[in-house]
């Protein structure tokens, strides 16, 4: 009987304690998160990637000899953040074939942030 007890209980802290780790308030996701989350989003993020930035210069798989970086590894030459990677995508990179997009997606920055969500998540752990 005492060990049912000690059992029981030792199932409720772990209970308890998971509870208050796994409670995320919505409001404290970036907006990349929450696209992250959303299949449709993240479906919307690859295709305009595959559609505006695979099929010109950044490839889905490494190659070499591009001088377009592979968005999908940790190696990033001018953004680290969500934000740096929104810069660049926006105002493109001065010297480089990066031409920026400003917000001329159809759902207007929305869409670039699907895009990087969809990179985000097909990232290569760091």
């Amino acid at each position: 009987m005492i060990r049912v007890l000690i059992y029981c209980a030792m199932l409720l802290a772990t209970i308890a304690c998971s509870d208050r780790g796994s409670a995320i308030d919505p409001a404290e996701l970036s907006l990349v998160e929450k696209f992250m989350a959303s299949p449709n989003d993240l479906a919307r993020g690859q295709a305009i990637f595959e559609g505006s930035c695979a099929s010109f210069c950044h490839t889905m798989e490494p190659e070499e000899g591009l001088d377009a970086s592979y968005l999908f590894d940790c190696q990033w030459n001018h953004a680290r953040s969500d934000q740096e990677m929104f810069d660049v995508i926006t105002n493109g990179v001065l010297g480089t074939r990066m031409v920026g997009f400003g917000s001329n997606f159809p759902e207007g920055d929305n869409d670039l942030w699907k895009v990087i969500a969809y990179i985000r998540s097909n990232q290569q752990a760091c």
